[in-house]
């Protein structure tokens, strides 16, 4: 699942002391599991930053920093998870450092504005760094409550910008190791990331596109969360750890940012309705309704702009790497235009990445199995990590594919090996398939829509925190391990919210779950030792929901695993609504999953959930995403 390092022969010294290390579960599910290293933490307790203004050069000791107990967490949660969670205050001050960097005092808030601080920061998981942070903000005499939001967002961005400069100064101190090699250039990457979401972010908000910005948001919290995880597994000097605990502090910054933007979408400027995000376990739900539909469709391949082929067929390239090379960086890069890869029946052995400068970038092959990009990338390859283990990665927004597949060959007895490992907001991938074994695709963050695609893996196999909506799709489990006859159990799904701000979730729609039809063959001659779930929450505010899917025999009666002991029971959201099949009886499932309510179900249709309407074509989109299509899948008997 998470980014699994190869560890080095020396011993790691654990130089981080943070609740965020000291959260991690070390036990695994063993029937679920392959890779030991893999991360499991229910959601980070963080610690915080009241510095408004660090230093350019970081000098660590100067950070105040304090540790809350997750503030949203219900009382019996509190009590139920003691045995996890505990309070600590630790405080690094150092005089010398302090008139170093001695800043001239700040006007204090004006009373209007205090008030208006303290009713907004009660809606946040960390009130007392919302309240520190914005009363040392410039703001006005009157701020507008989009002026403290922005006033956040700036605060949190400015503290990226010092978390950067912080991972910049540890890889150049990491060339005497690998695993901090890595891990520090993928912090690099996912912050870089960060930064352009949060400017993303702070833009929307003031044309009142605060569904925008809460998709942007979102995923920042995400990569700065991915970062800390990378930095996890390389963690043997104090620079490393120091590091981390900054993460820590910049997460509650991000979260605090979140939780006002979850509040202006949800109630505006009525301040006195705000109040900390809840999710369907507690009762809320989301407003939902439809809009016009732009016409969004996918171009012809016969006007592509560039063509890959095998051979020595003159007029294209030879690589899908060669191709994207060639497309324009920037927001206009093309005229705006979306730049069309067409490749051309043929299996090509390579690892692709889009970066995020690639904007709107079309990959058009000639079907499944016919076109075919493949690799072997897995976690356990000497500095691989799951992130960087994906035969294809998009970064760019815009992203669409259709007509191919994509594999990962790593095998059946790997650990970690992505397929497709997916960025791109407001992506769109058509009739593409998707091979694997565990975490076949990597649906890693902000919005994305699948139709008519096939996914195929074992443990874990669709997991990320994006936004995702599955509409006509095939989900088939495959056979795992050396003898796979002997037995298993596999979880389809492993959502990664960690907040309940975060508008991330997975959505099946009109979806058949089966086996490949070698599985099947397997799982009749004797169906009581082959397990399959629907699902398991990977962190504390998973989210998946199936609507109108059709469930095979081998969907277990229970329906959903947990990850570990009660992690997550209480604050996930698992629901279900008239599937079909043998699979589909809700007699027995799990107390802790949920029927969705008739009057909520468009809630998770693609035009609500992520804003489809605006993006994606309506021939694309079943109807309102709560009826049933006529379009069902074949099935894999």
């Amino acid at each position: 699942m998470e980014n699994a390092l190869l560890v080095e022969t020396k011993p790691i010294r654990n130089y981080h002391s943070s609740i965020f290390g000291k959260l991690e579960i070390q036990k695994k599910k063993k029937s679920l599991t392959i890779n030991p290293n893999e991360n499991h933490s229910p959601p980070p307790l963080i610690k915080i930053h009241h510095n408004h203004q660090p230093p350019t050069q970081p000098n660590h000791s100067t950070f105040l920093i304090f540790f809350f107990f997750f503030s949203s967490q219900k009382e019996n949660i509190k009590k139920k998870m003691s045995s996890f969670f505990f309070l600590s205050f630790l405080l690094f001050i150092t005089l010398s450092s302090a008139a170093q960097h001695h800043h001239s005092p700040k006007k204090p808030p004006s009373l209007a504005a205090t008030s208006a601080i303290q009713q907004l920061c009660s809606a946040t998981h960390f009130p007392q760094q919302c309240e520190s942070t914005l009363s040392q903000s410039n703001l006005p005499p009157n701020p507008t409550t989009l002026q403290l939001i922005q006033a956040s967002i700036a605060t949190t961005s400015t503290n990226l910008a010092t978390a950067q400069t912080m991972i910049q100064s540890l890889l150049a101190a990491s060339k005497d190791s690998v695993n901090r090699t890595v891990a520090a250039n993928t912090c690099l990457e996912v912050l870089h990331n960060s930064n352009y979401r949060i400017s993303l972010a702070n833009a929307s908000l003031p044309r009142a596109n605060t569904k925008d910005a809460r998709a942007y948001l979102s995923a920042a919290l995400s990569y700065t969360y991915d970062c800390w995880n990378n930095l996890k597994y390389a963690n043997d000097t104090k620079q490393v750890g120091e590091t981390m605990s900054f993460l820590d502090s910049l997460s509650a910054l991000t979260s605090n940012a979140l939780s006002l933007a979850f509040n202006y979408d949800a109630f505006g400027d009525e301040t006195a309705s705000w109040k900390p995000p809840a999710t369907e376990r507690d009762g809320y739900w989301e407003q939902s309704g439809a809009g016009p539909v732009s016409e969004v469709k996918f171009p012809d391949k016969a006007n592509a702009d560039v063509t890959v082929c095998k051979g020595s067929e003159s007029g294209c390239v030879s690589t899908v790497q060669e191709a994207i090379n060639k497309a324009p960086d920037g927001v206009n890069g093309n005229g705006g235009k979306r730049f069309v890869i067409y490749i051309k029946e043929g299996v090509y052995e390579e690892s692709v990445r889009v970066p995020l400068e690639k904007r709107n970038v079309v990959l058009l092959g000639d079907g499944m199995g016919k076109t075919v990009i493949t690799a072997s990338g897995e976690a356990g390859q000497p500095g691989r990590t799951t992130y960087n283990s994906a035969t294809v990665a998009v970064l760019g927004d815009g992203f669409m594919a259709k007509d191919l597949t994509i594999q990962n060959t790593a095998g059946p007895v790997a650990h970690q090996a992505v397929a497709l490992r997916l960025d791109s907001d407001l992506s769109i991938i058509e009739n593409c398939e998707f091979l694997g074994h565990q975490d076949t695709l990597y649906a890693h963050s902000l919005r994305q829509f699948y139709k008519s695609c096939r996914i195929v893996g074992n443990v874990d196999f669709i997991f990320g925190n994006s936004a995702a909506v599955f509409q006509d799709c095939e989900i088939l489990v495959c056979p795992r391990g050396v003898k796979p006859e002997h037995g298993e159990s596999n979880a389809i799904t492993a959502h990664g919210r960690t907040d309940p701000a975060q508008a991330t979730g997975f959505v099946f729609q009109n979806c058949l779950i089966n086996g490949t039809e070698e599985y099947m063959a397997m799982y009749h001659s004797n169906p009581k030792v082959h397990k399959n779930f629907l699902g398991r929450p990977w962190k504390m505010y998973s989210r998946t929901v199936f609507i109108h899917s059709t469930f095979e025999a081998i969907v277990t009666p229970q329906g959903w695993s947990p990850w570990d002991g009660d992690f997550a029971l209480k604050t996930l959201y698992y629901g279900e609504f008239e599937n079909s099949g043998p699979g589909s009886d809700l007699s027995q499932r799990v107390p802790w999953s949920s029927k969705i309510p008739a009057e909520h179900v468009l809630t998770y249709s693609a035009q609500n959930f992520i804003q489809g309407n605006e993006w994606i074509t309506s021939s694309k989109l079943s109807s309102q995403g709560g009826n049933k299509s006529n379009n069902r899948i074949s099935k894999h008997q």
